[in-house]
């Protein structure tokens, strides 16, 4: 077989590459491989930290049986969906549709052509009740093309043409005062009031739907939201889902009560947590919400660091355990899980069974084999959050010493840019230059290395940029990464970094009549065409673990377009956001991100710039105050007088040789200020406020 995954940049696909499948790369060469041999194409699609998908691979793609039938009667094509999001969403929705769910690891057949005409997930290597084995697929779907060639041809060509129907959302006004209070009462409903969060198991982090909870109550004063963002945010700190250990979060909880985690730790999960209890902080004062923001970004730059100073993907689920005979397994959660004789063992007799009693762990086990997860019981407080404190790094010096989970260390670019904003926002609002630094660093890296020849590049590794194009979320979330880097540091550059990405979102991605394609109209794959029935571009508003290309774009051009005044930003975002407003009402759950825009939209979006010489203690307060703001989608410029760039800054100077602030809504200013309360009460800013770091100087 050609090792043809050897120079794959995925990890995901390296783990691979030793398989006895005959694995191919998505692309034409595997599509022209498929016509040459007039077989079926399966793609197997997942991704580095999927539990599942490690199962599904040492069941099947390890077996040799298995793989001499997959190679025989198909040409395979192995896809990270991290690396390849436009493949995943197309079969995605082919899944979807034909099976009515869809999850990972997503096992799909299409023609030579790229047209769907089977799906599934998970296929276990044993029939159970309703469910086939994956040697029974095969060997049907193999039947069915070889002998009922017309039947498949005919349903793929029926499932494109659905795909293709779905088309490009467009028209209508942007969610008005009415839809925003809709959704939020929709939320009210759907709330956990035991357990907090949203729904049943399993229980995922509503991370954008928080962020529009706090806007809109910002904006507002509307004490619901206010009360569901505050009570979710603190059932998932104290959650197993928190690592209260070295800080960070899990993918989601398997159960409703937040207890057991699925222990996958993504990057974007995190970034957007970090930003969410900051930004909670900084609206109410909770200390604990700051504390677990705090821990989040020093996870982030911990656990995920690059050597090049980017961030890495994931943490796997599983962790490789050796057993008494030197064979490796994976085991879920080995890293993370605890008995009370473990924590006796690590902390004594006096502070072990405390521990155990404030974690949850029990000698019946809240986990596995009679481990538990570790969780926070109660609220603490005064000497005995010091001594949970004390406690914690013990804990986490003896859990370094276990084995650890592998890394996903593949660099990807949205997922960086949402990294950005969380350690840009922290760093100056909790004085911590290090983390300031670790955003400038990694944004560094960015613009060197994921800019080829003036088009953006989705990943790389071990500093070299990958081959697939960025997609829309890659430019919307970058740029509110850079945006947030620049309103923190006062380093213009940023912000005509970020000036420049929503060009490239504008001339490359939006679409007639308003909104956005997900996928650049350079970078078309000829294969999911076809898969959608030769349509145009797939599109998708709807918000899931991390915000859309969509809603992700219309914030960044928003923001833009008030650091510029240039109306064409601004009126891109706001054509886009009517899409917004049927799920405001139905489904605000998948909406967080896109209503948070909204949020700003009827906010002005704010504007603050702050003028003053950089050595100035009077610029650096209003600096403060102006980060410490909490109006919705609040854009803030930093400089000195006669500066022009950003145009948010032009021809606005000293007050009486003063510092001063300038605050616009709108496109309405107020008068110039120099009084800082002045200027925190103009944009929500809670005082007092701990000192935020000097910028850093321009390099």
């Amino acid at each position: 077989m050609a090792d043809r995954l050897r120079h794959s940049r995925s990890p995901y696909l390296q783990q691979h590459r030793d398989n006895p499948v005959d694995w191919w790369e998505w692309g034409p060469e595997a599509f022209a491989e498929a016509r040459r041999r007039d077989v079926p194409v399966l793609v197997s699609t997942g991704y580095a930290a999927c539990h599942w998908c490690h199962v599904m691979a040492h069941e099947s793609f390890e077996d040799p049986a298995t793989a001499e039938h997959m190679n025989e009667r198909f040409v395979c094509v192995k896809v990270d969906r991290e690396e390849r999001p436009d493949v995943d969403a197309v079969h995605m929705a082919a899944t979807t549709a034909l099976t009515g769910q869809g999850g990972w690891p997503m096992t799909t057949f299409c023609t030579p052509g790229g047209e769907v005409f089977f799906a599934g997930t998970y296929f276990p290597p044993r029939p159970h009740p309703q469910v086939p084995s994956f040697r029974q697929v095969l060997a049907a779907v193999d039947e069915a093309w070889r002998e009922r060639r017309a039947e498949v041809l005919g349903s793929s060509a029926r499932i494109a043409r659905a795909l293709g129907e779905v088309g490009t959302p467009s028209g209508g006004a942007p969610p008005g005062e009415d839809d925003l209070e809709a959704a939020v009462a929709a939320l009210a409903e759907e709330e956990d009031r035991v357990h907090g969060g949203f729904g049943g198991a399993p229980k995922f982090p509503p991370s954008a739907v928080v962020e529009f909870l706090l806007r809109h109550a910002a904006r507002t004063g509307d004490e619901r939201a206010a009360g569901i963002a505050a009570r979710t945010l603190t059932a998932i700190a104290r959650s197993g889902t928190c690592d209260q250990v070295a800080g960070g979060f899990a993918r989601y909880a398997v159960d409703a009560g937040w207890v057991v985690p699925h222990f996958e730790k993504m990057l974007y999960d995190n970034a957007l947590l970090a930003r969410a209890y900051l930004h909670s902080w900084r609206a109410t004062g909770d200390e604990e919400h700051r504390r677990v923001a705090e821990q989040a970004c020093e996870w982030i730059v911990t656990g995920l660091g690059t050597p090049e100073g980017a961030f890495a993907a994931s943490l796997d689920a599983d962790t490789p355990v050796a057993d008494a005979d030197g064979h490796v397994r994976a085991v879920e959660g080995a890293t993370y899980v605890w008995t009370p004789g473990d924590l006796v063992e690590v902390l004594g007799i006096d502070d072990g069974p405390w521990a155990a009693g404030l974690l949850g762990v029990t000698g019946a086990g809240t986990f596995e084999h009679g481990t538990s997860t570790a969780r926070l019981t109660r609220a603490l407080h005064g000497e005995e959050l010091a001594r949970w404190l004390r406690v914690r790094e013990r804990l986490a010096a003896a859990r370094a010493d276990r084995p650890q989970p592998t890394r996903d260390d593949k660099v990807v670019l949205a997922w960086n840019g949402l990294a950005l904003a969380a350690l840009a926002e922290a760093g100056a609002l909790l004085a911590r230059p290090d983390l300031l630094l670790a955003a400038r660093t990694a944004a560094e890296f960015l613009v060197r290395v994921h800019c080829v020849d003036g088009r953006w590049r989705r990943v790389s590794r071990d500093g070299v940029v990958g081959a697939p194009a960025a997609v829309l979320e890659d430019l919307g979330d970058l740029a509110e990464g850079l945006l947030a880097l620049h309103a923190a540091t006062g380093e213009h550059r940023w912000a005509r970094a970020a000036r420049e990405v929503c060009e490239e979102v504008l001339a490359e991605f939006t679409a007639e009549g308003g909104g956005f394609h997900d996928v650049a109209a350079h970078a078309v794959d000829p294969a999911l065409h076809a898969a959608r029935g030769g349509a145009g571009r797939p599109s998708d508003p709807s918000d899931g673990a991390t915000p859309s290309g969509w809603s992700a774009a219309a914030g960044a051009l928003l923001s833009v377009g008030a650091l510029t005044g240039e109306s064409r930003f601004t009126d891109a975002a706001v054509a886009s956001l009517g899409a917004l407003t049927l799920l405001a009402r139905q489904a605000p759950r998948f909406a967080g991100w896109g209503l948070a825009v909204a949020e700003a939209l009827h906010d002005g979006p704010r504007e603050v710039a702050v003028l003053g010489d950089p050595g100035d203690p009077g610029a650096a307060e209003l600096h403060r105050l102006a980060l410490a703001g909490t109006a919705p989608g609040l854009v803030v410029a930093r400089g000195v007088p006669g500066e022009s760039d950003p145009p948010l800054l032009a021809q606005r100077g000293l007050v009486d040789g003063r510092a001063a602030a300038y605050v616009c809504r709108g496109r309405v200013c107020e008068a110039p200020t120099t009084d800082p309360a002045a200027l925190a009460a103009a944009v929500g800013a809670r005082t007092p406020r701990p000192p935020a770091p000097p910028p850093l100087s321009p390099r």
